[in-house]
């Protein structure tokens, strides 16, 4: 008993050992809209210096990007969103630039230009060239013709390299999937009315609780992890802007904000299952009628259930047996949560 009560005291110390300063206000134990509303709040709040877009004499956007975007291999190169291949003759598709080309005219073929990764024109308002159109964490060194190739295109699905899709969509590919999913996350929690994810991402938005998290971005962020080019851009901006890209830091954060599967727990905190959860059982996986709880140890537990594209069909359930016949077939997600805990179930009703 005494070996545990000593744990329990040295558990805050070793939390603030492993968490970075930075997030030393936040309280982890919380997840889902309380832990991206506590993100936005800090992050906003540390963004103490909005770049100009353009300007001389004063650091601007140009200025950021010839810092944060240098190739680590070499850095009289900047590396170039979307791009893949340094080697054929197709200047659009390359990834390395000279960082000092530049483009500032209207003959840019063969330079570089400023990409906002999450366009503009799909801001509610637009985002402009103030603010959340000169926030340096989602602008990008890119070439210029693939800058007018992905034009205002939304996100979508693909594999290998970078292009329009069959829809009309945009695959950034393989390299660049999870910084775009990284950077998506920020937008949306530093600009949650402006920066919509569900506008800038295709597909199912089934695996967040209030449907407001693209599954593809949830899936990029565990299949591409964060790269040390992302980790060296995050703690240069936090120098120029103030603030940091939190998902960049601890992908983890995601998972604990909108579920799906489990990223890297950076931190090696976060991840740590509470013994609520694994006492508490839901069954059958596949049914026609009814869903159980087994909860042997009379665990304080609700639950709510949701259908595949994120609608709300019970809310705050603490029964140990639904009946779920009324609902069409097909497959639904309980969220299951215990004290500050919570973990998703798949469904399947026949």
């Amino acid at each position: 008993m005494k070996i545990k009560l000593l744990f329990l005291l040295l558990l805050p110390f070793f939390c603030l050992a492993q968490i970075p300063v930075y997030y030393s206000s936040i309280n982890f134990t919380k997840s889902g809209d309380e832990l991206k509303t506590l993100l936005t709040t800090h992050i906003t709040n540390t963004h103490t210096t909005n770049l100009p877009y353009t300007a001389t004499g004063i650091t601007d956007v140009w200025d950021a990007l010839s810092q944060t975007d240098l190739d680590p291999n070499n850095n009289n190169n900047v590396l170039l969103v979307y791009g893949y291949n340094d080697v054929d003759p197709v200047v659009r598709n390359h990834r390395t630039r000279d960082k000092n080309l530049q483009c500032h005219t209207s003959s840019c073929t063969g330079l570089w230009v400023r990409e906002h990764t999450f366009p503009r024109s799909l801001g509610t308002p637009n985002l402009g060239y103030e603010v959340a159109g000169s926030d340096a964490h989602h602008l990008r060194a890119i070439d210029s013709q693939m800058n007018s190739s992905r034009s205002n295109r939304i996100y979508d699905n693909g594999s290998g390299n970078t292009g329009v899709l069959a829809n009309g969509n945009w695959y950034p590919g393989d390299e660049w999937k999870g910084d775009v999913a990284r950077m998506m996350m920020y937008m949306y929690v530093r600009y949650p009315t402006q920066c919509l994810a569900t506008i800038v991402g295709a597909g199912s938005t089934s695996y967040s609780n209030f449907g407001d998290m693209p599954n593809l971005f949830l899936d990029w962020n565990v299949q591409d992890p964060v790269s040390q080019y992302e980790l060296n851009r995050n703690a240069i901006l936090e120098t120029i802007q103030g603030n940091r890209n939190p998902f960049i830091d601890n992908p983890y954060l995601a998972t604990k904000i909108w579920n799906g599967t489990p990223a890297t727990d950076t931190w090696g905190l976060l991840s740590i299952k509470n013994d609520n959860l694994s006492q508490l059982i839901i069954y059958p996986t596949i049914t026609k009628d009814y869903i159980y709880v087994s909860n042997p140890a009379d665990k304080t537990y609700s639950y709510s259930i949701f259908n595949s594209i994120g609608q709300d069909i019970k809310s705050n359930i603490t029964t140990d047996k639904v009946d779920v016949s009324n609902n069409i077939k097909g497959l639904y997600f309980i969220n299951l949560s215990s004290e500050d805990q919570s973990e998703i179930f798949k469904i399947i009703l026949e």
